[in-house]
């Protein structure tokens, strides 16, 4: 089977192919040949949407991208194509496997991209952590998956338009042998029809589509530069702004690119060069940033091109997120070298490890013996959120609204880890044993993955240990060999204790005899009665099926009771308290038959807060503004109770407060560091700059809600040496964000610092959610300059 982005590209790559000749950007503008768009200044994810399972109506019925060779039944261990697995809580309705039940006892179900929820979900989450655009994958149209690629681009269409994303279509020609006719018919046929939504992309007023593929060097794209080009242009000739997936390595025509294919790879608006499979470290990045995306930005410049490289988290299954910080590494190399946009590999991508959307936290998440990693693989517990959020905050810090820097700024969880009991406190600590079969070390039987493990030489008994780093009081201990059927069942004799210190041991447990059965897991569970402890060891003295001890897994947790079933609803809630801005509320406890470890607060339906007591103030709220509450409790396991009763409550009316601080911006683009978040931070010294001589220019806030609005307050540093000018400035107001009224028509606007550098424009009230500074002139300097933009509702 040819290779494609579906698993590592397998061409040879050689560092020292590549001279390192480029002189290091710094954390400057970056000079785009196009303005800000859809693309430009954005976060674009990679949207596969290629799920299906038998049952959930779609055309293929077939376990699509689930199970493996045979995808007429659901997926087991045995018969997968995925190395993640998702967190399926926000599902509304998902569909059993063969894999085992989850760790904590539920059954190991999956969703479908078919179902309209699933695909509304993602494009909600896109909302909420800020992707602004998503690039539908496309494969070749003609075969027996052309029907449900069909309807799933009209499902994505739906999910865009109702959640506010963008979205554009991203063909892949691996294995499209007649690519050159095909995807002209498929684009005249059908795709080019969801130009027409107010949702599909345009960068530079053109609808946007990528190609991906064009020149790679393996078999599953063969094609020689001539047919390729003629494609580019023949969209370009539809008027379309088209984006190339290529080769890391485009630019050199060396590793995994073929030559000859640079009028190809120039001929593109936009680049963007794959990364999946090239380095799996932190440290492995910086030669890509000194040997690829200096280099690569530099080479755009002077062409023309805008170029939007590669972010992603990392292969879970490899172990190479770093709980975030890989990940955070390239967000910092891309933007700090200059880059124009960034493309994230990718959104749903559960076949490669690299999928950003809400996956397991901990291997309670996880179906039993599957030997799939969770997000906490390296021992540091990370929301299922973590990478949507990460991503978020990376977004922010591409449009200047933060500030660019190496300290990755988002931290792994908002509420801090689940209850010790729900976390294996030996993953990945210090390991030893009695004795060493080759490379069968004990470091196997803590690493989270049960096809691995050690075994022991010499005559028994022999023992296996782990130190947990610190004395905690234990509950359980689960015992595991490879979920694999040719481990066939045997029983092993042995004796579980437990020390302080390491040389003084109190047996828990034996010897006993304890079976593995590899139809139910390859695993035993040994009660820890509650026996405070840093070092738990077993001693093996027989083993039925081989003449050694073995185990692929040590698990130790810090209570005897599974958490699997969800808390009870909150009582009584009731509104305490209101202001404009905020609303006051408290409730009754819930009960857990292990413990309540936290509430969720939901607001109108979405989840505003996660408080851990019985009260909580919910602020930012839109004066004179009717919503609505509810309360769920939430678990150690991060299952949660139906919600509590609902409250409605209005808040009061406005008082004379600016409703722009510290809300969201956007720009039509800024030099330096002089970013649109300037204009919102509360400090008059700081301030917004568009590129020069450039005009027109504009910058906008997004006020959050729709609310009344009559007069914005526009400030320039109030310094003296900001000499007296007068800037064209028309102002705008949107309820979407992509339909603009004036406000106040054109005018001259004379900021003098002897009257504090300060201008204020009243007009009509009316019902805005964007407001918009539209800049056309300004006789200080050749640019748009803003220092405050401050919004009023009277």
């Amino acid at each position: 089977m040819a290779v494609s982005r579906r698993s590592f590209l397998a061409s040879a790559i050689s560092a020292s192919a590549i001279a390192a000749t480029s002189t290091h950007l710094t954390s400057g503008p970056a000079y785009a040949a196009s303005p800000p768009g859809d693309v430009v200044g954005k976060i674009t994810v990679g949207y596969q949407g290629w799920f299906a399972c038998r049952g959930d109506g779609s055309p293929i019925d077939r376990w699509w991208h689930w199970s493996g060779q045979d995808n007429t039944v659901p997926p087991s261990p045995s018969n997968n194509t995925i190395v993640s697995w998702p967190d399926n809580r926000d599902y509304t309705r998902t569909y059993p496997t063969l894999y085992q039940n989850l760790n904590n006892g539920q059954t190991a179900n999956l969703f479908s991209s078919w179902d309209q929820q699933t695909i509304d979900t993602h494009f909600k989450w896109m909302r909420d952590y800020n992707c602004d655009t998503a690039a539908l994958q496309r494969f070749n149209p003609f075969g027996a998956e052309g029907p449900i690629r069909d309807g799933i681009t009209v499902k994505v269409r739906q999910a865009a338009e109702a959640y506010g994303r963008k979205f554009y279509i991203m063909y892949d020609v691996t294995n499209w042998t007649n690519f050159q006719s095909e995807i002209k018919t498929d684009w005249t046929t059908k795709m080019s029809a969801y130009t027409s939504s107010s949702a599909y992309a345009r960068q530079n007023g053109k609808p946007v589509v990528c190609i991906w593929g064009f020149g790679f060097n393996d078999p599953g794209r063969p094609f020689p530069p001539a047919p390729c080009l003629e494609v580019i242009n023949w969209f370009k000739a539809q008027g379309c702004y088209v984006i190339g997936g290529v080769p890391t390595y485009w630019r050199q025509g060396i590793n995994d690119s073929r030559t000859g294919f640079g009028e190809v790879y120039r001929a593109f608006n936009m680049i963007s060069p794959w990364m999946v499979g090239r380095t799996n470290s932190v440290a492995g990045l910086q030669h890509f940033y000194d040997n690829c995306i200096v280099p690569d930005v530099a080479d755009c410049n002077a062409n023309g091109i805008d170029y939007q490289p590669c972010v992603m988290p990392g292969d879970l299954q490899s172990r190479a997120r770093a709980h975030g910080d890989f990940m955070w590494r390239m967000f910092y190399n891309t933007i700090r070298a200059g880059s124009h946009g960034i493309y994230i590999s990718m959104f749903d991508e559960f076949n490669e490890g690299n999928q950003i959307a809400k996956t397991a936290e901990t291997q309670a998440w996880i179906p039993a013996g599957s030997g799939i990693l969770a997000l906490d693989e390296d021992g540091t517990f990370c929301s299922a959120d973590y990478y949507l959020r990460l991503t978020g905050d990376g977004g922010r810090m591409l449009k200047g609204q933060i500030a660019l820097t190496a300290t990755r700024p988002t931290q792994p969880t908002t509420d801090g880890p689940p209850p010790g009991g729900d976390t294996n406190l030996a993953l990945n600590k210090q390991a030893g044993a009695s004795s060493t079969n080759g490379g069968f070390v004990p470091a196997n039987a803590v690493d989270g993955n049960a096809s691995t493990y050690w075994e022991s030489s010499g005559a028994l008994p022999q023992w296996f240990q782990v130190d947990l780093g610190a004395a905690s009081t234990l509950g359980r201990a689960v015992l595991k060999l490879p979920p694999n059927a040719a481990w066939g069942s045997r029983v092993q004799t042995l004796t579980l204790a437990v020390s302080s210190n390491g040389s003084t041991w109190t047996t828990v447990t034996g010897p006993i005899g304890v079976t593995f059965n590899a139809a139910t897991g390859n695993q035993a569970t040994i009660t820890i009665p509650a026996l405070v402890a840093r070092y738990v060891r077993v001693t093996i003295s027989a083993n039925t099926g081989w003449p050694a001890a073995q185990l692929s897994e040590l698990e130790v947790y810090a209570t005897d009771v599974v958490e699997n079933t969800p808390p009870t609803p909150p009582g009584n809630l009731t509104v305490t308290g209101k202001t404009a801005t905020s609303v006051s509320l408290s409730w009754t406890a819930s009960t857990d038959n292990v413990g309540v470890a936290g509430y969720q607060v939901l607001q109108n339906g979405e989840p505003v807060a996660s408080p851990t007591g019985l009260t909580h103030t919910v602020t930012g709220l839109t004066p004179n503004t009717s919503y609505t509450f509810t309360v769920k409790a939430r678990d150690g396991q991060n299952s949660f109770s139906q919600p509590s009763n609902a409250v409605t409550v209005t808040t009061d009316p406005a008082a004379n407060v600016n409703l722009a601080a510290g809300k969201p911006t956007s720009e039509s683009g800024h030099v330096q560091n002089y970013g649109s978040g300037n204009v919102v931070d509360g400090n008059t010294g700081s301030y917004w700059e568009s590129p020069n001589n450039a005009f027109p220019q504009w910058v906008q806030v997004d006020l959050g809600a729709a609310t009344s609005v009559s007069r914005v307050v526009l400030k320039l540093p109030p310094a003296s040496a900001w000499q007296t000018r007068t800037q064209m400035i028309e102002v705008q107001g949107s309820t979407n964000g992509s339909a603009f009224s004036t406000l106040s028509a054109a005018a001259g606007r004379t900021f003098n610092p002897a009257t504090g550098n300060t201008v204020t424009v009243t007009f009509p009230a009316s019902t805005q959610r964007y407001v918009r500074l539209r800049f056309t002139a300004n006789t200080g300097w050749p640019a748009g300059q803003l220092s405050e933009l401050e919004v009023y509702s009277s």
